[in-house]
């Protein structure tokens, strides 16, 4: 199935999002119209300044709250979805219900969905600092590689915003493996497949942004003029930029990330089934990105995991043929590797 195809169909999960970020806003709404009440009363610049800081506070709590406990699960259930019509393509029949069942069988509770969010996440995040501290060297030795970097960087950025989506999309792939192997198995896939997947993410960053602005503009304006007419003054004008913000992520978070998620999963998948690891990449990315390893731990502890010596490409056991050279590095590999454990080159 074609990502515009998937997306018009597993639309329910989108307005779920939608339906979760507009309870976010109201509430900022009426949050914010009860303490500017208080100020009313009090007649006071200060009290009216401080309202507003606790005004700032408190719709950024109801933002965590509603998509830590509610946002997450809906988003699991979507990447459930989306990752039946990739591989089987077709959208079942009663998604939300499928969505639901396939979380609660796959996570069983939802600390564990959590926890495996948060680590995948914080390694693919961890992995695009690595490119930041070389970008950081580069930048002393070359005259406006700086700039370079740091637009590189935003790219990067929100290219692997949905990288961890496809990682967790994996673990409902490999329904017969632990789901923190599958999850790590998925950041070592994406590893071994960077270039191709940041390729394809190249016009979804240019959309991201260009979407997120035109709607924080048309936003900021629609709430500024109410702001103007009701003659709130120069706080209207933040108050105004504020909820466009606000508003424009929830549009963001509904309908922008939901098909650039799509997209990115379709060309992950399209990767994953015939990517074959073939030299070993989980020491490597232990050693650069401290979440991984711990992902890497939790799942040697279903006891599903290689251990991180081991190729973690074949189930097979261990032979007794003689191992084969590196001609680039002189390490020793086992009989049939393609490539070098420890460089990576291709073995003749």
């Amino acid at each position: 199935m074609k990502p515009g195809e998937i997306f018009t169909k597993t639309m329910p999960f989108c307005w779920a999002k939608l339906f979760l970020g507009l309870i976010t806003v109201v509430a900022s709404i009426l949050l914010f119209a009860v303490l500017m009440g208080i100020a009313w009363l009090f007649n006071s610049g200060g009290v009216g300044f401080f309202m507003f800081l606790i005004w700032i506070i408190g719709t950024s709590v109801v933002h965590y709250v509603v998509n830590h406990y509610l946002g997450y699960l809906v988003k699991a259930g979507h990447v459930a979805v989306i990752t039946e019509a990739v591989v089987a393509g077709r959208v079942p029949g009663n998604q939300v219900s499928y969505g639901k069942e396939q979380v609660k069988d796959r996570f069983a509770t939802s600390n564990v969905y959590f926890l495996l969010d948060r680590l995948v996440g914080g390694a693919v995040k961890q992995l695009q600092n690595c490119f930041e501290r070389l970008g950081g060297g580069l930048g002393k030795l070359v005259p406006g590689m700086g700039a370079l970097v740091s637009v590189g960087k935003m790219f990067i950025g929100i290219a692997l915003g949905y990288i961890d989506e496809c990682c967790l999309g994996y673990t409902f792939y490999k329904k017969e493996q632990g789901a923190f192997k599958s999850a790590a198995d998925g950041v070592v896939i994406y590893a071994q497949n960077w270039k191709k997947l940041l390729k394809d993410a190249a016009v979804t960053t240019a959309v991201v942004v260009v979407s997120v602005i035109t709607v924080t503009l048309v936003c900021f304006l629609v709430f500024g003029v109410f702001a103007r007419l009701l003659g709130v003054g120069e706080m209207g004008a933040l108050v105004a930029f504020a909820l466009a913000c606000f508003t424009a992520f929830v549009v963001k978070k509904a309908f922008i990330d939901s098909y650039m998620m799509i997209k990115m999963m379709v060309s992950y998948m399209q990767e994953a089934p015939a990517t074959v690891i073939t030299f070993d990449l989980y020491n490597s990315l232990c050693g650069m990105s401290a979440r991984f390893k711990e992902l890497f731990t939790k799942a040697q502890s279903e006891g599903t995991m290689p251990n991180a010596a081991a190729s973690p490409s074949s189930d097979a056991p261990a032979t007794n043929d003689k191992p084969v050279f590196c001609g680039e590095c002189g390490a020793k590999n086992k009989t049939g590797t393609k490539f070098c454990g420890e460089c990576g080159q291709v073995i003749n």
